[in-house]
């Protein structure tokens, strides 16, 4: 046996199955041409909403456009994965692979694979239309917005695979939005900075990732380069992605 295949036997899943999977649910979102407009168009389509509801407040564009770009990713995120794996887990796809010698962490990998290569589309995309034609003037380099808006969409699509476990169908995975993703939206300082909130508000906005993401990307807009705060919170948003997507992979069952 080679090197190769004693390594791919010791690992906790199979890079080929994690493949076949991320191939497979690429396959079936590009078949849903309503998903993938939704995914790719509505973030831009967001930012462009934005420029024009500022665009005689050039200052207050310049201050919450960066900062949309750790919200909107989630929530778009968040809509498409909760509902997708919804599908595939009431049809009964989840479950029939389940009975293969597929293991859990091939599926959450393969979903988060496929939709991490989406993610990557729609930051891209989003930051070009903001940073090009919408004329978005930040201090840091723009691809320091690619990497929180990223981070923002495999948050969002963490919530949705969690989620999913526990809607019993697409309305109720809607449902959730309120209860999980706005909340953040109010308080991850957006709106009021954290320290003006009232005591138990920034207390709470502290254990909720959407604010790290906000906060990172005020760094990236108001910096030069790449600050300290900006790597904590980046980091902080991936470890919250990895905790989450380890709670939604034991909601699998065989």
């Amino acid at each position: 046996m080679s090197a190769t295949a004693r390594l791919t036997e010791r690992l906790p899943f199979s890079p080929t199955i994690t493949l076949a999977t991320a191939v497979r649910v690429l396959q079936q979102i590009a078949r849903d041409r309503g998903s993938t407009a939704l995914l790719l168009g509505i973030p831009c389509m967001l930012m462009l909403l934005l420029k024009l509801m500022f665009d005689d407040a050039e200052a207050t564009f310049e201050r919450v456009g960066p900062r949309v770009f750790g919200i909107f990713p989630v929530i778009v995120m968040y809509l498409v994965a909760s509902v997708s794996t919804l599908r595939e887990r009431t049809s009964g796809t989840a479950e029939r692979l389940l009975t293969m010698p597929v293991r859990r962490l091939d599926l959450i990998l393969g979903y988060s694979l496929a939709f991490a290569l989406l993610a990557l589309l729609q930051a891209v995309l989003s930051t070009l239309l903001s940073i090009g034609p919408l004329g978005l003037d930040i201090e840091g380099p723009p691809y320091l917005l690619m990497i929180i808006a990223m981070l923002g969409a495999l948050l969002g699509l963490a919530l949705g695979l969690l989620v999913s476990a526990f809607a019993r169908n697409e309305f109720q995975a809607v449902q959730f939005l309120p209860a999980g993703v706005l909340p953040q939206f109010l308080v991850c300082g957006l709106f009021v900075p954290r320290e003006d909130m009232q005591g138990a508000l920034a207390a709470a906005a502290k254990l909720m990732p959407m604010t790290y993401a906000v906060q990172a990307a005020g760094e990236a807009a108001d910096h030069s380069g790449v600050t300290g705060i900006f790597i904590r919170d980046a980091f902080l948003i991936l470890l919250c992605v990895v905790l989450v997507l380890i709670a939604a992979a034991t909601t699998l069952k065989r």
